[in-house]
């Protein structure tokens, strides 16, 4: 196939634009980092990694109160109908995995941005819905944003190695506390569970100052403006045409050069196959408060505090238990963040992948008999948080595994790429739940979560013990991917 020529003018064009970038990155190193930016840039990321967990659970924390309120026609099959028409929102998802690679290309700093003020927004929609449709555009704006998780990205190339799951954790441990906001916004706000938009007002306002906050105190990571550099001062013989659109080793992000990338690189490929197999469980960490509710609701009908599983039973436990249980939840998720974050840089990422595994299936199992049984809802509520966090201090662990074994160009889109070989695993999760979970009704949510987690993760780490190689302290300025082949 004959390759175009370039022009002489196109080629000045190209030249002018990129002497043009080289100077801003240039201007962009060389401002001072005043002292304790380190302190300041943990500060910030807490802030924004705040916002995005918020934004993750607020939805699932009042699934049940949503689904009736909005879907009140379906009855008792309420969630599992909610669960279905969720489905719309994986176009966004696919439009977001396009969309996160460009931080290979323009920056973290940009993206970090604009990524918070889009949650912010998202929530700022969802509380001024006022039928299904503009809840659903909310949801799906959240989800077009979330999965970018660019603030991991950030702290990531910023921290020192040998201790970048340890700041990596504790940063977490401050987002998963800060969930803590929803069950107190419940507390103070939902006088019943219709009230449950205006939850959404306060972590919206919270993202929109942490957005500002960045803009103006936050700088572009070295290892992003270095690589960068890097591939722009290179020489025209390095740069021709054919090597910038086949050379996958040099691309400056993209989905398709990261895919080829890690399907050539047996410890990517591996730690992608992994990934999907642990997110065969994905299904429990959307219904873990539909378990909670509708654990307590039987109990209370079983013991003759209500005829039946109807709207008045559902309010009272919307309102009492699982209000009170939710308090513990984000206590829960932050303690099963910071195992992971010590295990991982004191005994290594594989150690800590298994820890957290376990946890997660001991603490699932705990919780959903605790509210089957009525358990002190505190108890019930550090256990669900604890199985929750812990599944994805799981996921935290083989993401940070991927991030650690890309090349910096590439790592963005590397992380963005597992997305897509990672929902094979959810798909499995949709579709053998949802027709269970739709015609046997909410209350099997538990049993039908259960028997999904438990085998995706047995399955996930015979694949992470035998065939991946643990990333301990590796260096990411160096790291190209191929050290493990």
């Amino acid at each position: 196939m004959k390759v175009k020529e370039i022009t002489p003018e196109k080629r000045q064009k190209l030249l002018l634009k990129r002497q043009k970038e080289i100077a801003h990155w240039e201007k962009e190193k060389a401002r001072p980092k005043k002292n304790l930016y380190f302190v300041y840039l943990v500060f910030i990321i807490s802030l924004i990694y705040a916002t995005d967990e918020i934004a993750s659970q607020i939805g699932t924390l009042m699934k049940t109160e949503i689904a009736n309120d909005l879907l009140s026609s379906f009855g008792e099959s309420s969630v599992g109908v909610m669960d279905i028409l969720s489905m719309v929102v994986v176009p966004f998802q696919a439009i977001g995995l396009l969309y996160r690679p460009l931080a290979d290309r323009w920056g973290r700093k940009t993206f970090l941005i604009i990524n918070t003020f889009g949650m912010s927004l998202a929530m700022l929609i969802i509380f001024l819905s006022d039928n299904l449709f503009l809840y659903f555009l909310g949801a799906c704006l959240v989800q077009f944003f979330i999965p970018h998780d660019m603030h991991v990205v950030y702290i990531m190339e910023s921290s020192p190695s040998k201790h970048r799951a340890r700041i990596y954790s504790s940063i977490k441990f401050f987002a998963n506390m800060s969930v803590m906001l929803i069950p107190l916004l419940r507390k103070a706000l939902m006088h019943d569970a219709s009230q449950w938009r205006m939850v959404y007002f306060i972590p919206a306002v919270v993202g929109v100052v942490s957005c500002f906050i960045a803009l103006l105190t936050a700088r572009e990571t070295d290892s992003f403006i270095d690589s960068r550099l890097r591939y722009l001062r290179m020489t025209d013989e390095e740069r021709k045409f054919e090597k910038q659109q086949k050379n996958t080793e040099n691309a400056q992000g993209g989905l398709i050069p990261a895919l080829k990338f890690a399907m050539k690189h047996k410890q990517l490929r591996w730690l992608y196959i992994t990934s999907s197999l642990v997110n065969i469980g994905f299904i429990g960490t959307i219904n873990y408060q539909v378990i909670l509710s509708y654990g307590y609701a039987q109990n209370y009908v079983e013991n003759g505090l209500f005829a039946s599983l109807g709207e008045e039973v559902m309010n009272a436990v919307s309102v009492g238990p699982v209000t009170a249980a939710l308090f513990m939840f984000p206590v829960g998720c932050a303690v099963a963040q910071v195992i992971m974050g010590f295990i991982s840089d004191s005994k290594g990422r594989k150690a800590a992948a298994i820890t957290t595994a376990v946890n997660c299936a001991i603490a699932f199992a705990g919780f959903t008999i605790g509210s089957r049984m009525a358990w002190n809802p505190y108890l019930v509520g550090f256990l669900c948080g604890a199985a929750i966090g812990s599944y994805y201090s799981t996921n935290d662990v083989l993401i940070m595994m991927i991030g650690e074994s890309s090349p910096t160009n590439l790592r963005s889109s590397a992380m963005s790429a597992q997305f897509i070989v990672t929902a094979v695993g959810v798909v499995v999760s949709y579709g053998i739940s949802l027709p269970l979970i739709t015609v046997l009704g909410n209350s099997v949510t538990g049993i039908v979560c259960f028997s999904l987690l438990v085998p995706g993760f047995i399955s996930a780490f015979v694949a992470l013990v035998r065939k991946t190689h643990d990333t301990k302290g590796i260096d990411m300025d160096t790291v190209t991917g191929c050290e493990w082949d």
